[in-house]
């Protein structure tokens, strides 16, 4: 029972730690979200790679939004509005995937991460029918 406890708990605590996407997130993180947004092109990923500061000037990305993409730190986007799925596009020019945003959110490694997704899904009732 008590571990029962502690896996709850612990599944509670890291839910806190990734941050909610609501409405002001999401104006907070519009210029941000756009710009990620149009690394589904070929093309803008190569723009962006070819000259970052010139790309992000495009979108007028918040001084924060620009900190947080030149330093490579999803958290800060997060924390200035972005969002996970968008982020994607971005992370991956770098080579990373969602999973590797997962972990990097929660503090796990990605192998952990991944660990922990499996069990979460092992757990969904009917699942074998799905």
């Amino acid at each position: 029972m008590a571990h029962h406890l502690d896996t709850i708990a612990h599944e509670q605590a890291l839910r806190r730690a990734i941050p909610l996407f609501d409405g002001d997130a999401a104006a907070r993180g519009y210029e941000l979200n756009a710009m990620c947004f149009s690394f589904n092109e070929k093309a803008n990923r190569d723009a962006f790679l070819a000259d970052e500061e010139a790309y992000c000037a495009k979108f007028h990305l918040t001084p924060e939004q620009r900190q947080a993409v030149a330093n490579r730190d999803v958290l800060a986007m997060l924390d200035a509005g972005g969002n996970v799925y968008y982020l994607a596009k971005l992370a991956g020019i770098f080579g990373l995937g969602v999973q590797d945003l997962g972990a990097l959110q929660t503090g796990m490694t990605v192998d952990a991460f991944k660990a922990m997704l499996a069990e979460w899904a092992a757990r969904i009732p009917g699942k074998e029918n799905a």
